[in-house]
């Protein structure tokens, strides 16, 4: 019979104030440079900066021979400025892949002692194995974490590990779900005492504020955390091996690893894995060589020092109305630069394969989280001048919010770009003026001189593609799961092609979505779909038709202005007028197949899988086989508590404390109770409940008891 603390280890509570961001943080003596820090960290950013600002320079004095040479004109100026900004932006990620494509051919990107092979380490410490979860197919959130599990019985050191499904679920009948699943999955391995669920009934601030409140009630038990998404999959060795980096280096608050996308199905999710495990090292070595002890945090596949977080990482609210104000969205930048600032060294590790996670199958589903992105990264400008925060630290948010400012700057830059050739096509050039001169003076626009910046800045964007096929070549292994020499090629062609066809869509979206942030819209927070399928065209077509009008209009003002204006932007424009059958091609399960059937963008982890992902082939298997056998009823709540007794006990076990007078009532609660006392039966009460009625009932033993008592043919049960 369950216990009332059965689903939860006892208490274990750690203090995590909420940081004030005008005052500086107490370090309790730390060093502002930390010991773990590598050595010339200086010049390595030098040597990155120095690079960019170099090539900055030498792109705009190369620009503004286009269009001023001959004389300055606003629209010169102005296009001038915007290519200066994204010129920048491209020549950063330009010389960071530089440092990282050393780094990958010098086998670096581990430090703080980690070792790639070898025995693995003895774990002194205890460790909680965080899952956050928010309306996920319980089932297959628990593939993953049962498979982590499996992982780590194979290093010989469970017993260093306690494990976390931390629900901010909204779905009652997805909780009900939650709780059998945990129940089934605690009995698979035999895990009680060491496998626990917990559910918030209200979920304050999201995914931070879940982990807040699992630090504040259970944190003082554990001296790591490692943090994962519901897609989250890491090989045990690899966990391990970074605990003891954690365990070894006491001045570390965090290790971040590098996720690789496994699992795509879809054409659009084999190209993002494919771009993220070949391009992916490259850069995230990059950027590792550079940021040394002051890196970043990507919110999950992470190690944490569970004392560094609380004591550094409270979040506040941030002042004003959303989307700026309120609770901060994306969290885990600014839990880094916290954590950076109270003297914790923040470290990347891309050098240690096993960390993996999924991506959505569409281009739609990503521009749904992208939403949520660009609102949380936007925030950021609220935190640039917080007292005391890291310049690195600075530069992240200020790159974070970057990446999705430039996206409207392409689009004005392009914008001003077809002005000019308005100007050049419609004003007429005035070659001697009005003072006699031997010598003409020419139109503005240098169509030569353009050609060869246009070559030039096409070469800093695509150098990186060309340094990780490199950099592959000297990797046997990923060579040979990638189809060999030939066959990378090719997929790197046609990852690149597609990906530029897609890119004026993105940029489009990615605009929209800044600009509806800019007027006051919030993002919400809504599920993840994980699951791809049958590609719907009307409503394809229903998504994607502006994006297509764009184009149309773009194309035919640039025809109307000049055939060489046109063709000059037909990389654009056939992405634009290609919208809807782009959408639709991409979010193919067939395209994606046919394509891996033919050897064309694949990677290492599918056609020579490790042990982690074979693992989790078997248990997908195992949970496919267990679907097929149970009774579909189950998914809804009431029906489940009602025909399965363990299931019942557990959760009445597991019910939140009764409301003590004085406390606060729930409208919900009270609405939901009238309703079940005046249902007739069980299929009545289903269809007057709303959904946070529903969840209030559950979530209460009266109303735990009313259900009970419902009879299926309208009679109540005595």
């Amino acid at each position: 019979m369950p216990t009332p603390n059965d689903f939860l280890p006892p208490l274990s509570p750690l203090v995590m104030p909420v940081q004030d961001l005008h005052k500086a943080p107490e370090t309790y003596g730390r060093d502002g440079a930390p010991a773990t820090r590598p050595p010339a960290l200086w010049l390595r950013r030098l040597l990155v900066f120095g690079g960019a600002i170099a090539l900055t320079l030498f792109g705009a004095y190369e620009m503004n021979l286009v269009l001023n040479s001959m004389g300055v004109s606003a629209l010169g100026v102005i296009v001038l400025g915007f290519f200066v900004i994204l010129a920048a932006w491209i020549s950063l990620s330009f010389t960071s892949a530089v440092a990282g494509f050393v780094s990958v051919l010098c086998r670096g990107g581990l430090g703080l002692g980690i070792q790639r092979e070898g025995a693995l380490p003895i774990l002194r410490a205890r460790t909680a194995v965080l899952m956050p979860t928010y309306n996920e197919d319980p089932e297959r959130v628990l593939v993953g974490l049962k498979s982590i599990y499996d992982s780590l019985i194979a290093t010989g050191q469970i017993a260093a590990f306690d494990f976390f499904l931390l629900s901010d679920t909204t779905d009652p009948d997805v909780w009900v779900q939650e709780e059998r699943a945990y129940l089934s999955f605690r009995e698979a391995v035999s895990g009680k005492g060491r496998v626990f669920y917990r559910r918030r009934a209200k979920n304050v601030d999201r995914k931070a504020g879940n982990l807040g409140e699992w630090v504040r009630a259970h944190g003082g038990a554990y001296q790591q955390m490692l943090t994962l998404d519901a897609d989250s999959v890491m090989d045990g060795a690899l966990i391990v091996r970074a605990v003891d980096a954690m365990e070894r280096n006491e001045g570390v608050g965090l290790i971040q690893t590098l996720p690789v996308i496994v699992g795509g199905r879809t054409l659009f999710a084999r190209m993002q894995q494919f771009a993220g495990r070949v391009y992916g090292p490259l850069i995230a070595h990059g950027i590792a060589w550079w940021h040394g002890s002051e890196g970043n945090y990507w919110g999950h596949n992470a190690v944490i020092r569970t004392r560094a977080f609380a004591e550094q990482a409270g979040l506040p609210h941030l002042p004003g109305r959303k989307p700026f104000g309120g609770h901060i969205l994306s969290h885990d930048f600014v839990e880094a630069a916290l954590m950076r600032r109270g003297g914790w060294a923040i470290h990347m590790v891309p050098g240690l394969f096993g960390s993996y996670e999924e991506s959505p199958p569409s281009l739609t589903d990503v521009a749904i989280r992208d939403r949520r992105w660009c609102q949380g990264n936007l925030q950021h400008y609220k935190l640039l001048l917080t007292k005391g925060m890291a310049w690195v630290s600075r530069l992240h948010m200020l790159m974070g919010i970057g990446s999705y400012i430039t996206s409207p700057l392409w689009l004005l830059f392009l914008l001003f770009g077809i002005l000019i050739s308005l100007q050049a096509r419609f004003a007429r050039p005035e070659y001697f003026g009005s003072t006699k001169s031997l010598y003409p003076h020419w139109p503005q626009v240098d169509p030569i001189q353009a050609k060869f910046v246009f070559i030039g800045t096409m070469g800093i964007l695509l150098a990186p593609k060309f340094f990780a096929f490199i950099a592959m070549l000297f990797d046997r292994a990923a060579l040979k799961g990638s189809g060999g020499v030939l066959r990378l090629a090719t997929s790197i062609v046609l990852e690149t092609i597609i990906g530029g066809l897609i890119a004026p869509i993105a940029m489009l979206i990615q605009t929209s979505g800044v600009l509806s942030i800019l007027m006051g819209r919030d993002s919400g927070w809504n599920a993840q779909n994980r699951d791809d399928g049958r590609v719907d065209l009307r409503q394809v077509a229903r998504g994607y038709w502006i994006y297509t009008l764009i184009g149309v209009l773009l194309a035919t003002a640039a025809w109307l202005v000049s055939f060489s204006l046109f063709l000059w932007m037909t990389p654009v424009l056939l992405g634009l007028l290609l919208a809807i059958p782009l959408a639709a091609l991409t979010a193919s399960r067939d395209a994606g197949l046919w394509l891996r059937h033919l050897g064309l963008l694949t990677i290492v982890e599918e056609t020579i899988p490790p042990p982690i992902l074979r693992i989790v082939s078997a248990n997908e298997l195992a949970r496919t086989r267990r679907e097929e056998c149970v009774d579909p009823a189950m998914d809804e709540a009431f029906y489940a508590l009602r025909h399965d007794h363990s299931l019942r006990e557990a959760h009445r076990a597991a019910l939140p404390p009764a409301r003590t007078v004085g406390s606060a009532i729930d409208p919900n609660l009270l609405v939901g109770l009238v309703k079940l006392r005046e249902a007739t039966d069980l299929a009545s009460a289903r269809r007057s409940l709303s959904r946070q009625e529903k969840a209030a009932v559950l979530a209460n033993a009266e109303g735990l008891t009313l259900i009970l008592a419902l009879p299926d043919d309208g009679k109540r049960q005595v």
